[in-house]
């Protein structure tokens, strides 16, 4: 089964093809539930903004990744709207790429 790392860190291979910071450090990962021993993870995530034209590419390319992973055999990708995304939800990376707080 993947762990928790394992799956961050595919997460952060993911990418909002118009901010150019991963889904992860953006901070639009809300939770993370990996099945003991069903090989199944869930993904609770939202997007930058409701209208967001590249939901469903981030969506697919989250659980295809995300499937990929030894272990996994099913991914399921909830995006959700609450709460709502905001800037401050950045890890201290991301708001270092967008030059935010140096």
């Amino acid at each position: 089964m993947a762990t928790r790392d394992e799956v961050v860190a595919v997460l952060k291979k993911c990418y909002d093809p118009e901010i150019p910071i991963n889904i992860y450090d953006l901070g639009l990962v809300y939770n993370i539930e990996i099945g003991d021993g069903t090989g199944k993870v869930e993904v609770r995530m939202t997007l930058t903004a409701p209208g967001c034209p590249a939901s469903a590419y981030i969506q697919h390319d989250v659980k295809r990744k995300l499937e990929q992973l030894p272990g996994i055999k099913e991914a399921n990708v909830n995006i959700v709207w609450e709460p709502p995304w905001s800037p401050e939800m950045m890890s201290e990376t991301a708001k270092k790429q967008f030059g935010w707080g140096i």
